[in-house]
């Protein structure tokens, strides 16, 4: 498999504050990477760095070859990144179906009074549809956002994001706030995603979730990567265990 992504010697400072120092790693097409440390160790920052939501010192940050450091935020979605939140901003007022249409219709709709006039165009609501059975809420496909759980949200994030037809989903920490039966279930979902052919790296601090779905871990700690690998090899280290004693409470499978 040849390299989706690549990243040089990335650095970002907040003032004095060392985020991010020198890391470089790179994500297989077809990969499903998880990107680990405890709190506060740079991997939303490394995410907001693929994006382009933060500026980061590096040689480079390639995708599928081409170097996207430079460009702005929504060019480099219309390459192919996506990044679902840990905090889901779905438009509450409207309904799930309509939430994932609106998505599906991005790319030929530019302004979003035409977005809300456009989204009962069949062939946009159809896909939509499918996108929802794909993240196995479509049942709920007309309820609206508002007060919905939020299992049905984090699918529901995981669904809009699928609609803009990325090559490289990013996901940070899609598993957080759910119940450990939720949380399967969004792995679960998230793994048969990868395996219909889509590049995924999460975030996630669900240890006993990221060790059963990742095929490569990256581990971070203090800004600076320590650790890269199959994630037994990985949880084996003892750098990697004593990143977490003490600052995670998280069980380490051994």
């Amino acid at each position: 498999m040849t390299a989706l992504l690549d990243v040089k010697a990335v650095s970002v400072h907040f003032g004095g504050v060392r985020a991010l120092e020198n890391v470089s790693f790179h994500v297989r097409e077809g990969e499903f990477l998880s990107l680990i440390g405890p709190n506060g160790a740079g991997k939303t920052t490394m995410l907001r760095a693929v994006t382009g939501m933060v500026s980061p010192q590096c040689d480079y940050i390639r995708l599928a070859g081409r170097d996207i450091n430079r460009m702005p935020t929504h060019r480099r979605a219309q390459l192919g990144l996506a990044l679902t939140h840990q905090l889901v901003r779905p438009f509450r007022s409207m309904t799930l179906l309509d939430n994932v249409t609106l998505a599906v219709g991005h790319r030929r709709i530019r302004s979003i009074l035409r977005a809300m006039v456009s989204v009962s165009r069949s062939v946009e609501r159809q896909k939509a549809r499918r996108l929802l059975a794909l993240v196995d809420i479509d049942a709920d496909a007309d309820q609206t956002v508002a007060g919905q759980p939020l299992g049905v949200l984090k699918r529901l994030e995981v669904a809009r994001a699928l609609a803009t037809e990325p090559r490289l989903l990013l996901l940070d920490e899609p598993l957080a706030g759910l119940n450990h039966v939720e949380a399967s279930h969004l792995a679960d979902t998230i793994v048969r995603i990868n395996k219909d052919g889509l590049t995924v790296v999460m975030i996630e601090h669900n240890l006993s979730e990221v060790l059963r779905v990742s095929q490569r871990l990256v581990v971070l700690d203090n800004g600076r990567k320590i650790a890269e690998g199959v994630p037994s090899d990985v949880m084996r280290r003892p750098d990697v265990r004593a990143a977490y004693v003490g600052k995670e409470e998280a069980h380490v499978v051994s």
